[in-house]
């Protein structure tokens, strides 16, 4: 515990003014305060819960080299930014689906875009799917895209830049 030295006091009354004063010693026990701080940091390591990141897992293709893959083999699925998805095989016309729609204050994947992958992958395993997404479309939506890619097993697509020979084929669209 904390300990004052105080020194020995005088009863006579007034001091001379030639007499200096001593200083009090002073001497504090830590023992108590850093076996609190141990058994509180001890607790709060034990009972807290860490949260898993929230991260993906994104196999990354070899640089080298380029992979042939037949044209009726690839999906493009192009994200503008305004809501739709458009989805294409090769130079066909790309057909325009809802990326979202609205259930309440929550906006959540689209069943048309749900549909339309499931349907597609389904009819032909070897589909690789190339997702272009503009600078003007949230991060939201690639998130959303990919994840639904992982509930689906889809683990063939790519990342591509999108580009103004892509905002052309979105304006050549066919609505469904």
């Amino acid at each position: 515990m904390g300990m004052v030295d105080s020194p020995i006091e005088r009863r006579g009354g007034a001091r001379k003014s030639s007499h200096r004063r001593k200083r009090l010693g002073f001497r504090l026990d830590m023992t108590p305060m850093v076996d609190v701080a141990f058994l509180l940091l001890t607790f709060f390591m034990l009972t807290t819960t860490f949260a898993k990141s929230n991260t993906m897992e994104i196999n990354i293709p070899p640089e080298s080299g380029e992979l042939a893959i037949a044209e009726r083999n690839v999906m493009t699925l192009r994200v503008p930014g305004d809501g739709f998805a458009y989805w294409s095989y090769g130079e066909e016309a790309p057909r325009r689906v809802s990326l979202y729609e609205n259930t309440g204050e929550h906006a959540a994947l689209g069943s048309g875009l749900r549909q339309v992958l499931r349907r597609e992958f389904s009819g032909n395993s070897k589909l690789v799917i190339v997702v272009r997404i503009s600078d003007k479309a949230k991060y939201k939506a690639l998130v959303d895209i990919i994840d639904e890619f992982n509930l689906m097993k889809i683990d063939r697509f790519s990342l591509d830049e999108f580009t103004p020979q892509d905002e052309a084929e979105t304006a050549r669209a066919v609505v469904l």
